[in-house]
């Protein structure tokens, strides 16, 4: 099965699908200039430290370049470590 990441912008989160199952989601919140800030990641229990978090979070973060210009920021622990470790997200928190 295929892992696939979605946008729920109802929700205000992305999630990690396999196959129906959801399997992790990540949440942000929308500020007051239009930018994102994730605040909460969360993988299935059974699942976690298989590098899923980090398809979720890349998965997300390549649909917000793709698809916006707006400033990405972190307060999720998770996402602030993802980003920091790789510098070709970085471009996302100054734009």
């Amino acid at each position: 099965m295929t892992d696939t990441v979605v946008h729920d912008a109802p929700g205000s989160r992305f999630v990690l699908t396999r196959g129906a199952d959801e399997i992790g989601f990540t949440e942000y919140v929308t500020r007051e200039d239009g930018g994102i800030v994730f605040t909460h990641t969360e993988l299935d229990q059974e699942l976690q430290e298989r590098g899923l978090g980090s398809t979720l979070v890349r998965g997300a973060l390549d649909q917000l370049r793709d698809s916006t210009s707006v400033r990405i920021g972190a307060t999720c622990p998770f996402v602030r470590r993802f980003i920091a470790e790789h510098p070709e997200y970085e471009d996302l928190t100054t734009r």
